[in-house]
């Protein structure tokens, strides 16, 4: 099992970076952040670019892996965000890992574009946008024409540090997406699917994990080479409200099979409001414990 921490980019770099150091001291084995124009209850509040802060994030740090949590195709192109990609790797000497989801129907990342972002499929978008950075990050004058994108000749010299390509985390809940994942994915990431209580939100993933067995076995996939992550920002109960409510989350998250956990960093109120105290006690007792 694997633990990870969710740093939003919200914060100016000087109080940004203590928390990215801060993860990589306490020993958590990842951090990510959210990749979005502006994300849903702090639209009003500060928030920075996704890019640029895991480029300071990738300077400040040695040895923690890095990522989005996840990009977005409702405001991406594959071909400039490849560009992007290989500086993150560079920067990081192959420590980022990209995950990618589907991108929301609705909410600010389509509102602020005037709605001329939502796609009239969702899925086969999200499909194009993997496809498409897959071959971009992984061989050199890349041909391709699909509904949603296209590119011609493009080049990724120098190419990834991480061989092939950078790992890929994608995000599935449905049986496209989680398709998807079994073929492109060098790991796959959910948040559930049910709110109403705790123990329906475990039950819909344990539902979840047996989809996307059936996916690998379908991709003719080895179970065992793709990571299984479990992003606990939707979750009923916020996973780090005490010690020991982490701990339950990492204790249920491993019996169905998920091999990484992530949390979100406690912040002072609204979403994700907690005592960052909890996460000193979190590396003091919980994550050297951790396979």
């Amino acid at each position: 099992m694997r633990a990870g921490i969710t740093i939003l980019p919200e914060y100016r770099w000087a109080e940004a970076r203590p928390r990215w150091l801060a993860a990589e001291a306490y020993g958590f084995a990842h951090a990510w952040t959210f990749d979005h124009i502006g994300w849903g209850p702090l639209v009003d509040s500060p928030w920075y670019g996704s890019v640029p802060t895991l480029a300071a994030a990738a300077s400040a740090t040695s040895r923690i892996e890095l990522g989005f949590m996840v990009a977005s195709p409702n405001f991406r192109h594959p071909v400039p965000f490849a560009r992007d990609l290989l500086a993150l790797d560079d920067l990081s000497d192959g420590r980022v890992t990209v995950g990618i989801g589907a991108g929301g129907v609705g909410g600010y990342d389509v509102e602020v574009f005037g709605g001329t972002t939502k796609a009239a499929s969702p899925a086969r978008r999200y499909e194009e946008f993997v496809e498409l950075s897959d071959a971009l990050l992984s061989k050199d004058r890349v041909d391709y024409s699909g509904e949603y994108y296209t590119a011609v000749g493009a080049r990724n010299a120098p190419g990834c540090v991480q061989r092939p390509r950078m790992p890929f985390v994608l995000a599935a809940n449905g049986p496209k997406g989680l398709a998807l994942a079994a073929r492109h994915g060098q790991g796959w990431v959910t948040l559930g699917t049910a709110r109403e209580s705790l123990d329906a939100w475990w039950k819909s993933l344990a539902e979840l994990s047996a989809r996307f067995d059936e996916a690998l076995a379908a991709a003719s996939r080895d179970p065992g080479a793709v990571r299984r992550f479990v992003q606990t920002d939707a979750a009923p109960v916020f996973s780090l409200s005490s010690v020991e409510c982490y701990r339950d989350f990492l204790g249920r998250a491993d019996e169905l099979g998920f091999t990484d956990v992530l949390a979100p960093w406690p912040r002072a109120e609204g979403p994700f409001a907690g005592d960052e105290a909890i996460l000193e006690v979190v590396a003091a007792e919980v994550l050297p414990t951790l396979a």
